[in-house]
């Protein structure tokens, strides 16, 4: 049934907007721990073949650890990163302790196990916002390829070209 005309029901309303998820920075500190102890006791597993014994070649599932992502957190909670993003840039300075400190923790997983291979280096650099690349410049300017010459340069050989066209 809708609501009849002219109504004034929202003016009785005490606050507007949808509720906060986290009620304070402990909570979201326990839910972020929740979320690395459900990683940790979660891993991914990959088909690896069996190398050498009687069962060579057969492929068995080998546990491999669950990097934590900001996106693996979010869909964890129930949010989205922009939501998340919001108690960082917002008027919420009690939680950008706890945020910050989460978020070094994920980038400390990924880092320490991209150094020992658990995960994909270039993947986690990626994501990490590393650049492997260096731009070569000459004052601003891109270097412009214009062949190669592999011949000594003298200026008897120009002229001697100039007299033989001659």
């Amino acid at each position: 049934m809708a609501a009849s005309k002219n109504n004034q029901f929202w003016k009785l309303r005490s606050k507007h907007g949808r509720d906060t998820l986290f009620s304070s920075p402990e909570f979201l500190w326990s839910a972020a721990c929740e979320y690395f102890d459900w990683c940790d006791e979660n891993p991914w597993y990959k088909k690896e073949a069996i190398k050498s014994g009687k069962k060579t070649g057969k492929c068995i599932d080998v546990p491999t650890q669950r990097p934590y992502t900001m996106t693996g957190l979010c869909c964890y909670l129930g949010c989205s990163e922009a939501y998340f993003r919001q108690f960082d840039t917002s008027k919420h300075e009690d939680f950008s302790t706890v945020i910050s400190q989460i978020k070094q923790i994920i980038e400390v997983q990924q880092r320490e196990g991209a150094i020992v291979g658990a995960f994909n280096a270039n993947i986690i650099s990626r994501m990490l916002g590393e650049v492997d690349k260096v731009d070569v410049t000459t004052g601003g300017n891109k270097i412009q390829f214009t062949g190669f010459n592999f011949l000594p340069v003298t200026p008897n050989v120009e002229q001697l070209i100039k007299q033989a066209d001659e």
